[in-house]
């Protein structure tokens, strides 16, 4: 899966900001429409539009981006069924892409997930493979 760009926005002018600000005071009915029809957020969704109203209301400049799930090096070994060191001899050789956070690598979740489908397409293409060779050997 890939990450749209993070996107920056900057501050809104104060006399907006101060609009803002007051017309979040005290509300809690956030309407959002969309090319002229009402939706209602569900609230976690709603809570990240008041945040982010918020942030413009004080006059801070906003960064909105995705995230995606990063595992540590143990959770993705867990996951994978395989040990904690096969994994990092892995992404040290490059069959894994890792990301270092200081010096702590992080693995995402669809790199493990990618990486499992593969094992799984080896396998199934060996099977048939294996299959023929025990019937000849049968013979």
């Amino acid at each position: 899966m890939a990450l749209i760009a993070p996107r920056v926005t900057p501050a809104l002018p104060a006399d907006d900001a101060l609009d803002l600000r007051r017309a979040l005071d005290g509300g809690n009915d956030i309407t959002v429409f969309v090319d002229g029809t009402v939706h209602r957020l569900p609230p976690q969704a709603r809570d990240a539009v008041v945040d982010l109203l918020a942030r413009f209301s004080r006059g801070e400049a906003v960064t909105v981006s995705s995230v995606e799930e990063m595992l540590t090096t143990s959770q993705a070994a867990e996951l994978a069924g395989i040990s904690h060191t096969y994994l990092r001899n892995m992404t040290d050789r490059g069959e894994i892409p890792v990301e270092y956070r200081g010096t702590h690598r992080r693995i995402r979740l669809a790199a493990i997930m990618a990486w499992l489908e593969g094992q799984k397409k080896k396998q199934a293409a060996a099977e048939p493979a294996g299959d023929a060779a025990g019937e000849d050997r049968g013979r």
